[in-house]
């Protein structure tokens, strides 16, 4: 019977299935799950088919190609966005918001640039200040968070703001003594925002003190219907604001990151491809760099921590090995990079391809990367550039988080490695690591192991 099902719905339901299970977040955006892709993802004893790349429709939006290049500008992000909102009426807002988020990229890039200089490193008030997640915060860490919040919410396009730095979602509508909804000090605006936005301030900040590159992960969702009011006393109002924030990758609207490094880049995805700009400090816009990134189908590349490696899930224990020895499907040994920085370590495998992971252990069973705000961001960007993102045999974009700070495992990269990767998840007879698997598709959270 269960074959039966599964034959069904590879011949007659392909289209259906894959616009659930492996196609990008906005085919899915206001659709309806089958009945018979819900069986198939929930039940233990079916397992799911290859991701098939070719049922993949296409784009949700427009993005602008081949715009005339000014010989003293190039294209700005500025201008980006006005053409793609010409092209796409409904992403004014989105529009208004990335102006938002680039005027604060390049503040957080100066904070990072200068603070050794202002005395901004080190922990915040000098140690001992913990956030949500259960880590100590660095200064950065704050200064980023206060930066990123304020920019979106005098935005005036947000309902909702989750960040990693605040033990619950933000109300991002400003409002006036009597209530009614404002973006500055004295224009009152008659709509309340259309999206909600979750982001990783800075990303890498243990690294900060010694110089090495950090980052801005964020992502912008479609709020749902219900009036979303942020009244801690009034626990249905709280309800409300969590259903906004809580929504699985593929609901993603816009996704990306900003790079500190040797340069300040943001790259970001509204659906349509991925396109990388540079901050020219000279003129103070992002410029395009990197148009139409598409990270290569094979790499040579493994982005893993490897003082982790014998508490790892044991496929990718055998997985590793095998790269390492020239056993794997390429027959070609792999070399090891890693950062340690998320960020940095997704922005090498773009441009160089490969597999970047941060995988569950036996400390952590459900990883260490955040769901809504880390691992469903990057994943997004990943399958708009041609690469896949899986948390061992679930696609991660399938995910439905069930708290804001609900933690994940996150391997991302090349299509091909990704896969192959998969396949020794897939060989697995592990019970316990099926459960785990099975119990984050239907949004239960498992025990995590006291650290």
């Amino acid at each position: 019977m269960i074959v039966n099902t599964y034959v069904a719905m590879v011949l007659a339901s392909c289209a259906a299935y894959v616009a659930h299970a492996f196609s990008p977040p906005y085919s899915t955006i206001g659709t309806t799950q089958s009945n018979t892709a819900r069986r198939l993802l929930h039940d233990p004893a079916v397992d799911l088919p290859e991701y098939d790349e070719t049922c993949i429709p296409g784009p949700r939006w427009h993005c602008p190609k081949n715009m005339e290049i000014c010989s003293q500008t190039g294209i700005t992000l500025s201008r980006f966005m006005m053409e793609t909102t010409r092209m796409n009426p409904e992403l004014k807002e989105i529009e208004s918001i990335f102006i938002s988020l680039q005027t604060a990229v390049k503040a957080i890039s100066n904070l990072v640039r200068t603070s050794s200089l202002k005395g901004n490193t080190g922990l915040e008030g000098g140690g001992g200040a913990i956030n949500i997640q259960g880590e100590e915060q660095k200064k950065l860490d704050v200064m980023s968070n206060d930066v990123l919040k304020s920019a979106l919410r005098w935005n005036g396009r947000l309902a909702t703001i989750a960040s990693e730095e605040e033990d619950a979602p933000v109300d991002a509508v400003l409002r006036d003594s009597r209530g009614n909804p404002v973006y500055s000090s004295d224009v009152v605006v008659d709509q309340e925002g259309r999206y909600v936005a979750v982001f990783d301030p800075l990303d890498g900040s243990s690294n900060i003190d010694a110089g090495i590159p950090v980052g801005t992960i964020f992502g912008i969702f479609e709020r749902k219907d219900e009036e979303c009011s942020l009244d801690f006393d009034n626990e249905e109002a709280e309800r409300r604001c969590l259903q906004d924030t809580l929504q699985p990758g593929k609901n993603l609207v816009a996704a990306g990151y900003a790079l500190y490094s040797s340069a300040t880049s943001m790259v970001f995805t509204l659906g349509c491809g991925v396109n990388g700009f540079t901050l020219d400090e000279k003129i103070g816009e992002f410029v395009l760099t990197h148009e139409n990134i598409k990270i290569p189908n094979r790499g040579k590349i493994y982005s893993f921590n490897e003082a982790n490696r014998w508490d790892w899930d044991e496929p990718l224990q055998k997985y590793i090995t095998d790269i390492q020895q020239g056993l794997g499907e390429t027959k070609t040994k792999y070399s090891s990079r890693y950062i340690g920085s998320m960020v940095a370590d997704v922005h090498r495998t773009l441009q160089y391809g490969g597999i970047f992971g941060y995988p569950a252990d036996k400390k952590s069973p459900d990883g260490k990367l955040r769901l809504l705000y880390e691992a469903a961001p990057m994943s997004f960007l990943c399958e708009q550039a041609g690469g896949l993102a899986i948390s061992g045999k679930n696609r991660i974009l399938d995910i439905p988080p069930t708290n804001v700070h609900q933690r994940v495992p996150c391997i991302l990269g090349s299509i091909d490695d990704v896969k192959e990767l998969r396949r020794y998840y897939r060989a697995s007879t592990d019970p316990n690591l099926a459960a785990r698997c099975e119990a984050r598709l239907k949004g239960r959270l498992t025990l995590i192991v006291n650290e």
